[in-house]
């Protein structure tokens, strides 16, 4: 069963994120006031060709803005015992939550399509892969199916045809960004099933990226 989501400012946040991507909802969330109590991120590692290990952009932000900091699911468990009016927020945290974690812990995502369209790990590469004319933000619960809870809050946007992937990555990171405030300063108001046959955006691979001559 699914923590219940606030309906009323919660008391604090726990965020959880690792990439670029997930960087300027953290720094959205601090700057709005909101008290973000930890910072979950994926473990340092070789990120690049050299063989230094360096910790997640995330985990960069955090240690620059003074937030705690996790590379454990468990101690963001712990932590929402002790404080019930607690909620968590993920973006592309890339892991699977426990049904333990799910239970205790009310969990908001950012996906960067229209659920149910392109759930998965590349929704917006999928989107202008496919020829899409449109696509969105889905601020979404957390549940036990990947990218498939009940839709909080969504909008819209057109998809150009001269538009880069960049350009469209940026555009839906300022699109989220009220949306994702909204339910952070406010509360959970109202939710829906999503609805249509889901699609499933799968990773991209070299081939997808290939040119045919």
């Amino acid at each position: 069963m699914l923590a219940p989501l606030p309906i009323t400012r919660p008391r604090q946040i726990i965020f959880f994120g690792t990439p670029d991507v997930a960087v300027g909802p953290l720094r959205s969330l601090v700057s709005s006031g909101l008290n973000v109590a930890l910072v979950v991120t994926g473990e340092d590692k070789r990120r690049g060709r050299g063989s230094d290990v360096s910790p997640s952009p995330v985990k960069v932000v955090a240690t620059e803005l003074g937030i705690p900091i996790s590379h454990h699911v468990s101690d963001a468990i712990e932590l929402a015992k002790k404080q019930t009016e607690t909620l968590g927020v993920v973006v592309a945290f890339g892991h699977i939550f426990t049904d333990e974690a799910l239970d205790i812990l009310p969990m908001i995502n950012i996906h960067y399509s229209l659920l149910p369209r392109w759930r998965g790990a590349a929704p917006v590469e999928r989107a202008i892969l496919e020829g899409d004319r449109e696509t969105g933000v889905s601020i979404i619960q957390v549940a036990q199916q990947l990218d498939a809870g009940n839709i909080i809050a969504q909008v819209a946007t057109d998809i150009s045809q001269t538009e880069t992937l960049a350009e469209l990555r940026s555009r839906l990171e300022a699109l989220a960004e009220p949306l994702l405030l909204d339910v952070c300063q406010n509360g959970v108001s109202s939710s829906r099933p999503q609805e249509g046959e889901p699609i499933v955006a799968k990773k991209i691979s070299p081939t997808d990226v290939r040119l045919s001559f």
